[in-house]
């Protein structure tokens, strides 16, 4: 009989993990079975959906409030599905305040878990480490320093490296991609990446395209691609692009975020899995966030580390601006792009920091987490 795996992913960067993991999984067994609560991505690369990501697309204390009913049926949905076809390995990707308590009823029932994205509890909320050492049998992490953190709280983490920076190369050809997507040679190319969910880039598409407006005049003659996650993004910020920047050059693209940060000069970027796409892409950044002043008020208490951008977490020190809430505003992100635009010698500093920071973090990521996962689903881990 088959080995049947189950996947559960929320949101884009879930669905581009998700994806590659499948993948992996796929060339090692190939007659594996994959059902998932999946994204386009996971259902190109080959499993039975049974949920869709965008279903989850929901972040901060408000807004979950808001949604709870609805996201309690579609976790007891998922819950039950799998519950009853037992797989012999269920992964959960992310999203831990959704998929946790599904792996600790699975785990409960005697079906292998394992969590892929380490939740980000040494930012905040560190007292919940010491429950997931219940909830799963493998945590797969994506940065090494975190591996002896949970450790402290006997759960059993392996190291993996990121997915995303196996998908970049280590020197980017700048000029190649921005041929691929048609721009025109010399003009300073600027991506706006306002986030993957729906709260996301509905609360940053004005401040975003405002702040390239600034931009554009004091930095004439630059061409902008948007990011959109999704088709309803995509109409979305053309509309407001159309209504805001209406002179400029701006192209809207949908689920192009590789190519769109290869082939930019500068971005302005949400906080987010994104970051990391930009740093592998070795394009300086500008990044702002901004939430509900509910759930901003409540997570500034608890947060434990200084910024909340991934690249300056890594680094150690602030490599990139970073802008949240009242200090997200349109000036001082343009900016701060200016800044960058003028900075030569800061922009040779940061794409080494992120040559260095992208060669520890490739590894084959998705290789090493089907390893695992078979062994667990065998036995033999």
């Amino acid at each position: 009989m088959a080995i049947h795996i189950g996947i559960v992913a929320g949101e884009s960067s879930g669905d581009q993990l998700g994806g590659s993991l499948i993948t992996a999984l796929r060339n090692l067994s190939p007659d594996i079975r994959i059902t998932a609560m999946a994204g386009p991505k996971m259902v190109a690369a080959g499993c039975e959906p049974i949920a869709g990501v965008d279903e989850l697309s929901v972040m901060g204390l408000a807004e979950v409030l808001r949604k709870y009913p609805s996201l309690r049926r579609l976790r007891n949905r998922v819950r039950d599905f799998y519950l009853e076809s037992r797989p012999d390995v269920f992964v959960g990707i992310d999203v831990p305040d959704f998929v946790l308590g599904i792996e600790a009823s699975l785990r409960a029932a005697g079906i292998k878990t394992v969590h892929c994205v380490a939740p980000q509890i040494w930012a905040w909320r560190q007292s919940r480490a010491k429950r997931i050492a219940e909830k799963v049998d493998l945590l797969l992490t994506l940065f090494p320093f975190e591996v002896p953190f949970y450790e402290r709280y006997n759960v059993n983490a392996t190291y993996i490296g990121h997915p995303i920076a196996d998908q970049f190369p280590l020197e980017c050809d700048k000029s190649a991609a921005q041929q691929r997507l048609g721009l025109t040679q010399g003009r300073l190319a600027v991506a706006i990446m306002p986030g993957s969910r729906s709260q996301e880039w509905m609360r940053h598409a004005d401040l975003f395209l405002h702040s390239v407006k600034l931009f554009a005049t004091r930095v004439p003659d630059a061409v902008f691609m948007v990011g959109a996650a999704s088709p309803a993004a995509k109409d979305h910020l053309r509309q407001r692009a159309d209504q805001i920047c209406r002179d400029l050059d701006i192209t809207v693209l949908e689920g192009r975020s590789h190519e769109i940060l290869l082939a930019s000069d500068l971005a302005l970027c949400a906080s987010g899995t994104v970051t990391m796409e930009g740093l592998f892409a070795k394009t300086p950044m500008v990044v702002a966030y901004k939430i509900s002043p509910l759930t901003y008020a409540v997570m500034k208490r608890m947060v434990k580390i200084p910024f909340i951008a991934m690249p300056n977490i890594l680094a150690g020190r602030e490599v990139l601006p970073e802008f949240v809430q009242n200090d997200a505003q349109p000036q001082a992100l343009a900016d701060a792009l200016v800044c960058w635009s003028r900075s030569p010698q800061r922009v040779a500093d940061f794409q080494r920091e992120c040559r260095t920071i992208h060669a520890s973090l490739r590894g084959n990521a998705a290789q090493r987490a089907a390893n695992e996962i078979l062994q667990l689903a065998s036995g033999t881990a």
